[in-house]
């Protein structure tokens, strides 16, 4: 591609690595363009965050289609992961350690394929407090790492489908497709809970975005072999 096909616009599909945060990714683009391309300016934005600790599909918007990213953001996701029965973490993740834990010898695996049904439809979802959002004027997991509470509002979110795909070890991998705005951390939490214990998420994968795959998507290595040499 060319210097104007990047500033009238593409739609660049990244798998997103572990432990990046889905802003360095952008920035990572945004300046390997202007390096490949010897420019001193280009818009480069996602289309809906995903956590360090989660990899996989980050819609990424260059020049004039950057205006898209909302209609992007809005799409139905398609997520796959694993939930660690039987303790929770202040994260619902693997971000901090295990603060409580929890029996889990009355779970079977009938108990957790009929409780995901509870989950299905619409309902109710409190944000994590580790979390991106915003509350007057700062961050959520700003008020979590200094230990503040902070009072969290619940959203109206959207599961369209909650498949178990695997259980062992009080390990259950899954597939959920929801709504913008889902949390899988808070839906590992809530499920742990459900089954009279406790959960947290160890491993987090976006596979879609409305009909963007993951398996379309390039690594960040990937796409800067695809740019031209550095401009000298």
């Amino acid at each position: 591609m060319t210097v104007e096909d990047y500033q009238s616009g593409q739609v660049l599909l990244v798998d997103k690595p572990l432990n990046w945060t889905s802003f360095q990714v952008v920035n990572k683009l945004r300046w390997e363009i202007r390096q490949a391309f010897g420019i001193k300016k280009i818009k480069v934005g996602h289309a809906g965050t995903l956590d360090p600790l989660a990899t996989g599909l980050l819609v990424i918007c260059t020049g004039k289609m950057t205006k898209q990213i909302d209609t992007f953001q809005g799409q139905i996701k398609e997520y796959t992961g694993t939930i660690i029965l039987g303790g929770t973490t202040p994260s619902f993740d693997l971000e901090t350690k295990i603060n409580e834990t929890f029996p889990t010898a009355h779970i079977t695996e009938d108990l957790i394929h009929k409780t995901t049904k509870q989950f299905i439809g619409e309902i109710d979802q409190f944000p994590p407090i580790f979390s991106a959002l915003k509350k007057d004027g700062k961050r959520l997991y700003e008020y979590a790492r200094a230990g503040e509470s902070v009072e969290i509002k619940s959203r109206k979110i959207t599961i369209k489908d909650f498949e178990i795909t695997k259980i062992g070890a009080n390990l259950v991998d899954f597939r959920v497709i929801c709504s913008k705005g889902t949390y899988i951390r808070s839906l590992a939490n809530d499920f742990g809970k459900a089954l009279n214990s406790g959960g947290h998420l160890s491993v987090l994968r976006r596979t879609k975005i409305g009909d963007f795959n993951v398996n379309n998507a390039l690594s960040i290595e990937d796409f800067i072999t695809s740019l031209p040499p550095k401009a000298e």
